[in-house]
């Protein structure tokens, strides 16, 4: 595998947050509301998140900002990209933070779910990997790649191969592409497979497609060890911060969010990280 090649990106420019909508949910809820109708800001706000690196930056707010922000936060790990909208929405958990925004438009269009974002935090870009493979160049007709099902990032991982040559797809092919977008194979074979899954195919497979934060978790490097990586320049699929539909004005929610996009958080991000994953601080769309 190939162990020399370096992400080089700008992190977005922090914007300022509009967060007007009132907070609303049951009495058992996470974000529930007392008889006054004021957040119960007694309670902790839970945020569902998977392992790296979203819980890992969600960690270190709650053990070195949160206190002093008046925020008590607790941190639930998800290792799927199904369960933390799920839980959301139920009330399980307050927020959560794992999705970009083609991910969560299209979830809710499926699901029924009303799960909205609030800030962007950062961006974990697509990569190529192989464990085969030491260049792109490698890559020939008649080997098999794996990419993600889901249907955003199997249109991600499609306009990776694309972008670098693997693949041509047709005129029009957008975000929501799949295998049936693909006008010239180049004589490639696919395999698509959950996400959370696509590191263990490596050895199964001449190259996969994996999501940034699975690269990481797998002890990949995506800024050392990607044949091909995406570009954060006009990147739309910056992770952020997302609640049920009504809990944007969680006094607590509004708390995480600053937190989220403070400088320390920046720092945290790019001295842990180095430039395998960017801040892409702001307003979530």
């Amino acid at each position: 595998m190939r162990t020399t090649v370096k992400l080089t990106a700008a992190a977005a420019a922090t914007a300022a947050l509009a967060l007007g909508l009132s907070a609303c949910g049951t009495a058992s809820d996470p974000g529930a509301t007392s008889a006054s109708g004021a957040a119960d800001t007694s309670k902790p706000l839970v945020v569902a998140a998977s392992p790296t690196p979203h819980a890992d930056i969600l960690n270190f707010v709650k053990k070195n900002l949160a206190e002093k922000a008046g925020l008590n936060l607790e941190v639930k790990e998800f290792t799927d990209y199904v369960l933390p909208n799920t839980a959301t929405e139920s009330g399980e958990v307050g927020a959560n933070f794992f999705q970009h925004k083609p991910y969560l438009d299209d979830f809710n269009k499926k699901k029924g779910t009303h799960i909205v974002p609030v800030v962007n935090v950062e961006l974990e870009p697509l990569g190529l990997y192989s464990s085969k493979a030491k260049d792109l160049k490698d890559i020939r007709s008649g080997q098999s790649i794996a990419i993600p099902n889901d249907t955003t990032n199997e249109g991600r991982a499609l306009k990776l191969l694309a972008d670098n040559g693997l693949i041509t797809l047709k005129d029009g092919a957008g975000t929501d592409a799949n295998l049936s977008d693909i006008k010239d194979a180049k004589g490639l074979t696919f395999k698509e497979l959950e996400a959370a899954t696509l590191p263990r195919a490596l050895n199964d497979v001449d190259a996969a497609v994996i999501n940034g934060n699975y690269a990481i978790e797998a002890n990949l490097k995506p800024a050392q060890d990607a044949l091909a990586l995406e570009k954060a320049d006009g990147n739309p699929y910056a992770n952020f911060l997302a609640v049920k539909k009504g809990n944007e004005s969680d006094p607590r929610v509004l708390k995480l969010a600053k937190l989220l996009n403070s400088p320390e958080v920046k720092e945290y991000i790019e001295d842990t990280y180095d430039g395998s994953i960017v801040p892409a601080f702001g307003a979530a769309g």
